[in-house]
């Protein structure tokens, strides 16, 4: 069986891997550390690299975990990269997240951007009352400091290399990270396609892992 490491999003955890069907793999799931004050990404992603214990893993990566496991995986020999609902280098990072000209993530409060609402189910692409649930659960379980340094992350990744073994998923409807192009394109797919677009990602992982 091959070894799937999985990075979550931001401020999320492994509760949004729950319904891929990965029964067919050694799952290794890689908790977020917590960072160091001003820490670039790339010294991040090398202290978080030590966790990943086998020869040539594939890595997948969901939203900023797929920002991740780009880093990692510039760092380390992998199979493959696969990142879902991601960005795959700067010009991916819309100008619109959290206001990026205008670098309102470092005026807001983080418990104003966690807290749930009517707006952020529209920008994750929210579809059920269990998927509501769901996201609450884990904005109420997320770390400020980590998401406070995460979003500072992404606003200012500078990445201009995408590793030659990366496979990108995208919802064709990502309201968070635009859709631009992807070499799987999931008509309609939202941010939280890895949760109600489930069984069409789990089609593409078996052909392609």
């Amino acid at each position: 069986m091959k070894d799937l490491f999985l990075l979550s999003g931001l401020g999320a955890d492994s509760r949004v891997f729950d319904f891929l069907d990965l029964s067919n793999y050694n799952i290794h799931f890689i908790e977020w550390i917590d960072p160091h004050e001003n820490e670039p990404i790339e010294a991040y992603a090398r202290r978080l690299k030590v966790n990943i214990k086998k020869e040539n893993p594939i890595l997948l990566g969901i939203s900023f975990g797929g920002m991740m496991a780009i880093e990692i995986g510039k760092q380390i020999r992998a199979e493959k990269i696969i990142i879902i609902s991601s960005a795959k280098t700067r010009r991916s990072i819309p100008a619109n997240f959290i206001s990026r000209k205008l670098k309102l993530h470092t005026l807001l409060p983080a418990r104003f951007l966690l807290k749930p609402n009517v707006i952020l189910y529209w920008l994750f692409g929210i579809k059920s009352k269990d998927e509501r649930a769901l996201l609450r659960s884990i904005l109420r379980d997320t770390d400020e400091k980590f998401f406070c340094w995460a979003v500072d992350k992404i606003m200012n990744w500078e990445n201009e290399l995408l590793p030659d073994n990366t496979i990108h998923l995208h919802g064709s409807k990502d309201r968070v990270i635009p859709f631009t192009s992807a070499d799987y394109k999931i008509e309609g797919g939202g941010h939280l396609m890895i949760v109600n677009r489930a069984a069409e990602i789990n089609k593409v992982l078996a052909e392609i892992i």
